[in-house]
């Protein structure tokens, strides 16, 4: 068919002819275009479950002066890895000392009173005997040597715990461990309330995170086992990471769930062990424990099949030769790059894999 349009122009005429085939019509369509699909199907996959931690010691012990004086010696060096018992600080005491030199001069005194008391019990006895003189005077020198015992008895205790508070002067480690940090140094004046050091059993490495009460619940719910105890015999090992990214090549297990939730923040306290034969691991730094989760004949989609409206997922599935727009509920998978569809599609379902910002509601396409 051939269409032919006339212009007039005043006194004059144009004639324009225009040939267009009825196919190629400016009213005809635009050609639809082609799209990547792909069909879902069940497969299985490891989800990985992220949460940050905290790392610590088997033991982290303060370690205090227990008398007040100054630093006199420091035996260890920071990093240093010391046994029970080991000495790591001299005490300069001298209140202490002088403790022990007044009660070890009242020792003195009051063996020198028991002497003198047990001497005159010693003198006066065979005289009470003959009837020289009265029991009764017998009666208060035994009195008197009593009394002078007891009053040894205290200063021997006095004397006892001045010997002790002295050897505090000597600070040693209660645990095997490494030497933190060494606060204070020589000649510095320190007491029960300083910190000198601190030393950690590093021997295994506990990692604490914490979780709220719904995601306890969650977890707990994932794992086999009637009783807590029995879910945390289950669980799966973990995976730690360190703040390098470095990958931590021990496995961990989860030993404890704390049974009280913590008022303040509503949270249950992990911990996860970790064997630390090479030293490696250090207390007092972080990272991050990633806890397997396995599932079996679920449905995986890529992550640029899918786009955001609001707060909800959505993905195109393909009916016949157009597109519809379904709501669908994932789980981010490890790979960033694929979630496991949890409800909105069914396996067999095709949907579009790519250019899904280009498309609309009910929009025609040619499967690729």
């Amino acid at each position: 068919m051939k269409c032919i349009r006339l212009f007039a122009t005043g006194t004059g005429a144009c004639l324009l002819i225009l040939l267009a085939s009825c196919g190629k019509k400016q009213s005809a369509q635009t050609a639809v275009e082609a799209y990547p699909t792909q069909v879902v199907t069940k497969q299985n996959v490891t989800l990985q479950t992220v949460y940050p931690v905290s790392l610590k010691g088997k033991e982290d012990v303060e370690i205090h002066p227990r008398v007040k004086g100054f630093i006199e010696d420091i035996y260890i060096d920071e990093g240093s890895v010391v046994h029970a018992g080991q000495a790591l600080f001299k005490i300069d005491s001298p209140e202490s000392q002088q403790t022990l030199n007044t009660t070890k001069a009242a020792l003195t005194s009051a063996e020198a009173q028991v002497n003198t008391a047990k001497i005159n019990v010693e003198r006066i006895k065979p005289l009470a005997d003959q009837g020289i003189v009265s029991q009764v005077q017998l009666a208060t020198y035994q009195n008197a040597y009593e009394s002078a015992v007891a009053a040894r008895e205290e200063a021997k205790a006095a004397y006892t715990n001045a010997q002790v508070t002295m050897g505090w002067t000597r600070v040693t480690s209660p645990v095997d461990g490494v030497a933190g940090t060494i606060i204070y140094r020589k000649g510095s004046l320190v007491d029960d309330a300083k910190v000198l050091t601190t030393i950690a059993n590093t021997s295994n490495i506990y990692a604490y995170f914490s979780l709220n009460e719904k995601a306890l619940q969650e977890f707990l719910d994932r794992l086999d086992g009637q009783t807590q105890a029995e879910k945390i015999k289950n669980a799966p090992d973990v995976t730690l990471t360190l703040a390098d990214g470095t990958v931590y090549p021990e496995a961990g297990r989860l030993e404890t769930i704390s049974g009280v939730l913590n008022v303040t923040t509503g949270s249950a306290n992990f911990r996860v062990a970790f064997p630390n034969p090479h030293g490696t691991l250090r207390s007092g730094t972080s990272g991050t424990v990633a806890i397997p989760r396995h599932l079996n004949q679920v449905l995986v989609v890529p992550q640029k099949a899918t786009f955001a409206l609001q707060d909800k997922t959505i993905i195109y599935k393909v009916d016949g030769d157009s597109v519809t727009q379904k709501t669908i509920d994932v789980i981010p998978m490890p790979d960033a790059r694929n979630y496991v569809v949890t409800a909105g599609l069914t396996a067999g379902d095709r949907i579009v894999t790519d250019g899904v910002s280009t498309l609309n509601n009910g929009d025609k396409i040619q499967v690729k």
